[in-house]
């Protein structure tokens, strides 16, 4: 089961697309709420479409104090060029050991029956600058996109 609101959010580090470290408590250490959005894999038609949906309210969300992050266990070099192939303003950040799905509780297991092939459930994560969880959806579906307007207003978005 992921996560809950009122929990506090795990903290990680994570290799970017520019295979620098980021520390998800110092981003909210910025004072921003953050949408960490989990994802199955780059270069997927829902993948793209779900993260393409997001680049195109960044606006919204940038007026919301938020900031997002994408996590994926693709690898950083993958993850490079989806975000320039599809002009991703935001940061992807690669979970290529598997360590932060777990954390989260995001374990997609043995997609289309290919055994231990492990990828992130699509989530979604509103976390405060206090590290709390806000709101949580996910789903055990990987063709199931978020609700974008509620995930936008729960970030404090319009």
């Amino acid at each position: 089961m992921p996560l809950k609101v009122g929990e506090k959010a795990p903290d990680f580090t994570l290799l970017d697309t520019d295979l620098k470290p980021v520390r998800l408590y110092d981003v909210l250490s910025k004072g921003r709420n953050v949408v960490l959005l989990f994802f199955p894999g780059a270069f997927t038609s829902v993948c793209t479409k779900e993260l393409c949906t997001f680049r195109d309210n960044m606006a919204k969300l940038n007026k919301a104090n938020a900031e997002v992050i994408a996590v994926s266990v693709d690898s950083p070099f993958s993850l490079k060029e989806f975000k320039e192939k599809n002009s991703l303003g935001f940061t992807l950040l690669s979970d290529f050991n598997r360590t932060v799905i777990a954390k989260y509780d995001v374990v997609l297991p043995n997609l289309l029956g290919l055994e231990l092939f492990y990828l992130a459930k699509r989530a979604v994560y509103i976390i405060g600058p206090d590290g709390t969880i806000k709101y949580v959806w996910y789903s055990d579906d990987p063709r199931n996109e978020p609700p974008y307007d509620e995930v936008i207003s729960a970030a404090g978005g319009s």
